[in-house]
């Protein structure tokens, strides 16, 4: 069970092993889902429509963007940005799950709430999720900007990347984009974790006779429900920070369409609506939510596995 449960049969693992589930199922997760993450977010920053009828569009689908993508740049294109993203989503695993599992024991232990509501988990969980990404967001610019480049590279290394970008942009460079981040991140990891939890007692109630044969395939199932329905209600935020985060990157974009500056939140999101529509509002959400419904899946299942692991070690030593 994801979160503090004083109900758990004595599932007892420490902070640090918290942390380090959290993390393995992070890594574990972004090896497999990179590939449509980079198309996802080529998607996002495409200012033509996501059509064959648009004679200025370069992507029009997932099939062939992919087949683009392998063509023009080769196979490790889908796995651009890479280091960063694997830096981003072992920081993050960590601190989200372990401020979870904090963040729900301190409710049930300072406060009258169930710390398995709903409400709790939503509240908790856009918290640890709010936290994570503070600590982690320079990673995330980084990790767009190596996507979001074409051939010829901009950024030749990470080294290369940060050295460059503080030189000519300054230091809250990598902060960019963090406004819309931490307005959509809140929502979107709380629904994460209250829907995964509510999806768990769901199942439970409609298959009681199931019980722990099939407790992976659960967590699994019932992770990726939750990262799509989490994905659609928040997806309008992630467009918005995506191409917030390469302002002042237009030169890398050229050979992808046409390129627009931002002032903010509010000139990005007036813009879209302008000259894309509200269509364009949600760019990329057919790879977005395919990849939310595996690393979600993902996510939950390899960090289950990996508690209930360490809870059958301490076991097997007492």
């Amino acid at each position: 069970m994801v979160g503090y449960d004083p109900k758990a049969d004595g599932r007892n693992i420490s902070s640090f092993e918290v942390a380090v589930a959290g993390s393995v199922s992070g890594l574990v997760t972004r090896v497999m889902i990179s590939p449509l993450d980079v198309i996802k977010i080529r998607f996002q920053l495409q200012i033509e429509r996501l059509s064959r009828s648009d004679p200025g569009a370069k992507y029009h689908g997932i099939l062939q963007a992919g087949r683009q993508i392998l063509q023009e740049e080769g196979p490790t294109a889908f796995w651009k940005g890479h280091v960063p993203a694997q830096l981003l989503s072992i920081g993050y695993g960590a601190v989200q799950f372990l401020s979870f599992e904090l963040l729900t024991e301190l409710v049930h232990r300072a406060t009258t709430y169930d710390a398995r509501d709903f409400s709790v988990h939503f509240v908790c969980g856009g918290l640890s999720a709010s936290a994570a990404t503070l600590a982690v967001h320079p990673v995330d610019v980084l990790r767009t900007r190596f996507a979001a480049q074409g051939e010829p590279k901009v950024y030749k290394t990470l080294r290369d990347a940060v050295v460059t970008m503080y030189r000519t942009e300054g230091p809250l460079v990598f902060y960019k984009g963090l406004n819309p981040t931490l307005i959509a991140i809140f929502p979107y990891a709380g629904f994460q974790f209250s829907f995964y939890s509510a999806l768990k007692h769901l199942h439970q109630w409609v298959l009681p006779a199931e019980g722990k044969k099939s407790e992976n395939l659960k967590n699994l199932l019932c992770g990726s429900g939750a990262g799509v329905i989490s994905k659609t209600l928040t997806y309008p935020l992630d467009l918005f920070k995506k191409r917030l985060q390469v302002g002042g990157f237009e030169q890398a974009r050229a050979t992808f369409g046409q390129v627009r500056s931002y002032r903010g939140l509010l000139d990005c999101a007036q813009q879209v609506l302008r000259e894309e529509g509200p269509t364009g509002l949600f760019k990329g959400l057919s790879p977005s939510l395919l990849k939310a419904a595996l690393s979600t899946g993902f996510v939950f299942f390899w960090y289950e596995l990996f508690c209930n692991l360490f809870h059958h070690m301490k076991k097997g030593d007492s």
